[in-house]
């Protein structure tokens, strides 16, 4: 099943939820995916059940509100602060002819002459996929924000005037409620745009934590369950009417060095971030990008990423803000 969101006439929000290639039909009463989900979270149903429970109202033109710019990211919370956009890497392999290339010259280069990334792609090559009731090893990490940097599908990602770049990094993300006793319950699976700085991070490791503070997008939909063990999609880029980028996007346990659950555990496991009632965004990395190929996006470039199973594609401009003065007053 995926579930989104849309404004409504009336600028409320509107849940759809549909089979995928079938069309879409509102949720009565629902509120918000955000309700739904702490509805079944705090009540020990699942968020089928509770949608079930509601019932249908109107059937929604999902295409109509996309080109209509009303589309709202497919979970916000009521207050944007307790929405957390946090992210990590170096967990996806490429292709098999990749992994067992990297799995050679990591296995038989010197330790003291690898760098850290390649440390930390062999250590998810070891441990990252660890025997059930075992611990596996901890990822690279990073936090992006909150919910104020959300772009909903449609709507621009707004690149600071102080950024030397803004690509995209195409990316499954995990979308997850925290019950009122602190558990974590994971909705789904999204398609997201984890826009970064590549330029800042490529200066120094170290700026990472800089290049990661910018806008993210997720959705239009998210696909309620767990995510296919093999996913494959497309990147691709647009400048007017051209395609100026184009390709695969795999994501899934079968194209990455960690699993979902792994992952999970070492965002979860710091209590801050099981706080009752915080709604959390937490994407999974990538093996394909734009940068990497030389490409520099432009203001107004659209992002695209699709993946069938996951619905409508991710579409996102690239937006440059103007330059602000910043200056620190004394109270």
């Amino acid at each position: 099943m995926l579930i989104s969101q849309i404004k409504g006439a009336n600028g409320e929000i509107v849940v759809a939820v549909r089979e995928p290639g079938g069309a879409a039909r509102s949720v009565n009463n629902a509120g918000s995916v955000y309700a739904l989900a702490m509805e079944a979270a705090d009540g020990g149903k699942s968020l089928a059940a509770v949608i079930e429970a509601h019932g249908y109202g109107d059937t929604v033109d999902l295409e109509k509100a996309y080109a209509e710019g009303r589309f709202l990211p497919p979970i916000t919370h009521p207050d944007a602060a307790h929405l957390h956009l946090t992210g990590t890497g170096l967990t996806h392999l490429g292709s098999a002819a990749t992994r067992d290339s990297m799995h050679k010259k990591t296995s038989e280069a010197a330790e003291e002459t690898l760098t850290d990334s390649m440390k930390m792609f062999k250590m998810g090559l070891e441990n990252g996929k660890p025997k059930s009731g075992e611990k596996g090893v901890q990822p690279e990490w990073f936090y992006k924000g909150n919910g104020y940097g959300t772009a909903a599908p449609g709507a621009p990602l707004i690149s600071p005037s102080f950024a030397l770049d803004g690509g995209e990094e195409p990316e499954m993300a995990g979308i997850y409620v925290i019950a009122k006793d602190g558990a974590p319950f994971r909705i789904g699976f999204a398609l997201s745009n984890e826009f970064s700085d590549h330029v800042t991070e490529r200066i120094n490791y170290l700026y990472l934590a800089h290049s990661k503070l910018r806008p993210a997008a997720y959705g239009p939909e998210i696909r309620i369950g767990a995510a296919p063990d093999d996913i494959r999609g497309t990147s691709r880029i647009k400048r007017g009417d051209k395609v100026i980028f184009e390709k695969p996007f795999l994501s899934g346990e079968a194209n990455m060095s960690h699993t979902f659950a792994n992952l999970e555990y070492h965002h979860f496991k710091y209590g801050i971030f099981r706080v009752p009632g915080d709604v959390h965004v937490h994407m999974f990395g990538t093996a394909t990008l734009s940068f990497a190929d030389g490409i520099k996006a432009e203001e107004g470039d659209v992002f695209e990423i699709e993946v069938a199973e996951f619905g409508l594609a991710l579409r996102n401009p690239l937006k440059v803000a103007a330059e602000e003065e910043i200056a620190v007053r004394q109270l």
